[in-house]
């Protein structure tokens, strides 16, 4: 089980892991042992997650989110196969709490009149410096 806030916890049954052969350091190892892990979790078909959870989790996780309604994470930075599962978990879990964060509702503000009437009036001043550089005639 994974606890993500107070109120969402993850089952195992939600997550499913399948390892697979990482590339990068690890010499001869790397050819002969499955340390990267692959991490799946049905956001969509999740009864912990509230609806409203889901479509922001749905924006956050852009590609990662597949047409079935899963995330699929891919983790392969460790050598050790237990560390990798850790930090995919730790990654799925982080994705879930930024997504439970309501956003904040954006006041649309307007420009003042009087800062409308400033800015004209420094463009015609600046206008008139730059007319005052031609020719004298």
């Amino acid at each position: 089980m994974l606890n993500i806030t107070d109120r969402i916890t993850i089952e195992d049954w939600e997550i499913t892991e399948q390892f697979i052969r990482a590339g990068g350091p690890g010499g001869q190892n790397v050819n002969k042992v499955s340390t990267a892990v692959e991490l799946r979790f049905e956001a969509e078909r999740s009864p912990n997650l509230p609806d409203a959870v889901k479509r922001r989790l749905r924006r956050l996780a852009g590609r990662r989110w597949t047409k079935e309604g899963a995330i699929i994470l891919q983790v392969s930075e460790e050598r050790s196969q237990s560390r990798n599962r850790e930090i995919a978990r730790d990654r799925l879990a982080e994705l879930i709490r930024k997504a439970t964060e309501v956003p904040k509702r954006r006041v649309p503000t307007k420009v003042s009149k009087n800062q409308k009437r400033k800015r004209v009036e420094a463009k015609k001043q600046r206008a008139e410096v730059k007319d005052g550089r031609g020719w004298v005639r």
